[in-house]
């Protein structure tokens, strides 16, 4: 096997998707202690002098104990390579959680056992199904009372279409949980609360089946349904396809809670085995292998001022195939232009580390001075793009200045990056130089991040007067047509885009539905054409 090959079998590249207060962050800062790239576990939820969450870097997420912007962490963990994508739970941040879905090969699926399938996780499965994305299930807060896991398996197959296989089953008596049962190795792991919330790795007392000592472990009630539910799932349980799985259709599932590291890692271990390595990709031209040896690659994020003292704009970059070295030139296939990739890091969250070489499946960070846009693919030489990466069109609009006219270049400065990073849209009434610019917004909580960052990161504390309008979509056509379309009724107004390309918002879906049908000599998208 050369080292290519060798490579890309190492790697792990994965996201978690969950609704809000699942526990997705917090799952994800264990899964961190115990691949051994934190020694001590932070919560989400952590009062203010202690530990925050490693994935929650961002001073409002540490304040607000939410999650707002995508992290990236990167591990090694028994022999593999691990790229870990932690994605913004709350929807309207929905755009950055699709983008960021595109760069893994693999989801895990977080359920909480209290309330099954959400609207959030059913928005996010439907991202993965769509690419038939294998999706592992974690049914997470288990040591809570909760519903039947019989039940809830049988809600998410009803609900989701998807076959739950489970590989850990939950032990409990009464409403005490006493731990997981592994039906692979038919082993019964035991665990213990730990005094300090779960910041470090929970004793595991691992025992087979069939050992004698078990029943009075567990209690003789608790042994005696375990036997009934591991005879109920052999006979009536969904069979394990590998093929179903790589395809989507049957998720491998694990009973666990995060919080007190309850089954967190037996899933790990199971699940580094049974993930698909880097999987090949589609192009506009063709399928890119990963163990192709011509480096290929595309922009997925793009994050200004992680580090604040240098005023940084780092682009994400998922490595597709090949070998990506340090200092080496590539092209940049939108501009057709070379590009050099120098000083490349490696993610712990806001951490970095300069690395020297990187492969299939791997997270890369570019320094970008505004060349690198969302989307953009990168090449050895080929004339190939990777498509995929969703658009959408914002749903909320505020027009935004500042008091001190002093700081209106710091805003337009801001608005510029933050608008570049996926953050916000901007657009500008009649012309570009029009007198206040209007924010986008898929969700009104993106405002609320919008202004923070303008404050803190560009010295530009800003205020929104937030407009009717619900709607937007750019237009084609002759620009005589399009202003009379514009100015010849009410609920509508044009405005353009930080390019100048023309869109209209419109008050409601039934004035936008009637202009769309009415002018036939235009043409509407719902995205930047």
């Amino acid at each position: 096997m050369n080292r290519l090959s060798e490579e890309v079998r190492r790697r792990r590249t994965f996201a978690i998707i969950s609704h809000p207060d699942a526990g997705k962050t917090t799952l994800t800062e264990k899964l961190l202690l115990y691949g051994g790239a934190i020694h001590l576990a932070g919560s989400v939820k952590a009062r203010r002098a202690e530990r925050h969450a490693t994935s929650d870097w961002m001073k409002m997420e540490q304040e607000r104990g939410i999650s707002v912007t995508s992290s990236v962490m990167q591990f090694a963990y028994q022999g593999f390579q691990i790229n870990l994508l932690d994605t913004p739970g709350h929807a309207d941040f929905s755009e950055d959680t699709y983008r960021t879905l595109i760069a893994a090969d693999s989801a895990v699926m977080l359920l909480d056992n209290r309330k099954g399938v959400e609207e959030r996780t059913r928005q996010l499965f439907e991202v993965c199904h769509r690419r038939r994305t294998p999706i592992f299930t974690f049914v997470n807060k288990c040591d809570r009372p909760g519903g039947e896991p019989l039940q809830l398996l049988d809600d998410v197959e009803k609900d989701l279409g998807l076959r739950c296989y489970p590989i850990t089953w939950p032990i409990s008596t009464g409403n005490t949980f006493l731990g997981v049962y592994d039906r692979l190795q038919r082993q019964v792991h035991l665990f213990e609360r730990g005094a300090d919330h779960g910041q470090t790795r929970a004793l595991d007392e691992a025992i087979e089946l069939d050992d004698p000592r078990v029943p009075e472990l567990l209690g003789e009630d608790a042994h005696t349904r375990l036997l009934e539910e591991i005879e109920l799932l052999e006979m009536a349980g969904t069979e394990f396809n590998t093929a179903d799985f790589l395809a989507g259709e049957v998720s491998p599932t694990f009973f666990g809670s995060a919080l007190t590291n309850f089954g967190v890692e037996p899933f790990l271990k199971v699940f580094l085995d049974m993930a698909p390595p880097p999987m090949p990709r589609e192009t506009d031209v063709r399928v890119v292998e990963p163990e192709d040896p011509r480096f290929t690659g595309f922009v997925f994020k793009i994050q200004a001022n992680m580090d604040p003292k240098h005023r940084d704009r780092i682009a994400f970059v998922r490595v597709c195939s090949g070998r990506f070295a340090a200092g080496m030139q590539v092209k940049h296939v939108r501009t057709g232009k070379q590009l050099r990739l120098a000083a490349p890091t490696q993610f712990l969250a806001r951490d970095r580390t300069i690395i020297e070489e990187a492969w299939p499946g791997d997270v890369i960070g570019i320094h970008d001075r505004g060349t690198l846009r969302i989307g953009d693919t990168l090449s050895d030489d080929d004339d190939l793009e990777f498509g995929g990466i969703p658009r959408f069109s914002p749903e909320h609009f505020a027009r935004i200045n500042v008091p001190d006219p002093l700081r209106r270049k710091h805003l337009d400065e801001g608005l510029r990056q933050l608008s570049e990073e996926g953050a916000a849209q901007v657009f500008y009434a009649d012309s570009i130089a029009g007198p206040a610019p209007i924010v986008g917004a898929v969700g009104i909580l993106q405002f609320d991040v919008l202004l923070h960052r303008l404050e803190h990161e560009y010295n530009a504390k800003a205020r929104l007067e937030p407009l009717s309008y619900r709607h937007a979509r750019w237009v084609e056509g002759d620009e005589r047509k399009i202003h009379e379309m514009a100015s010849g009724g009410y609920g509508r107004t044009l405005v353009h885009d930080s390019k100048g390309r023309p869109l209209v918002l419109f008050d409601s879906e039934w004035t936008m539905r009637t202009t769309v049908e009415r002018e036939k000599d235009l043409v509407f998208y719902d995205a930047a054409p």
